[in-house]
């Protein structure tokens, strides 16, 4: 996927309706999770991320800055995020609690 042809979304367009849900993209374009919830509004909130597991069951929940991702809009509108960490430094981070 070329992600130079998509929207980068804009710090108030980030809401919890906006991007839970979105795909999480690592740094071979791969999907490497999916965001489940977004905590705070601004460059201080923390985006929760489910990785691993299998059509959502056995996913291990971890908490990013939202800085680490890069959300935006593909040419069908469709919000998606990218960022340079792996599926296993995802892993690797401690397991959020489910709120």
């Amino acid at each position: 996927m070329d992600h130079s042809k998509h929207v980068p979304l804009q710090p108030e367009e980030m809401t919890a309706s906006m991007v839970e849900g979105a795909n999480v993209y690592g740094p071979e374009d791969n999907h490497i999770g999916d965001v489940s919830e977004l905590h705070g509004t601004g460059p201080t909130s923390k985006v929760i991320v489910d990785v691993g597991g299998f059509l959502g069951i056995g996913a291990k929940p971890v908490a990013l800055d939202v800085s680490r991702l890069n959300f935006m809009r593909d040419e069908n509108g469709k919000v998606h995020a990218t960022t340079m960490m792996t599926k296993d430094e995802l892993k690797s981070l401690p397991e959020h609690p489910k709120s």
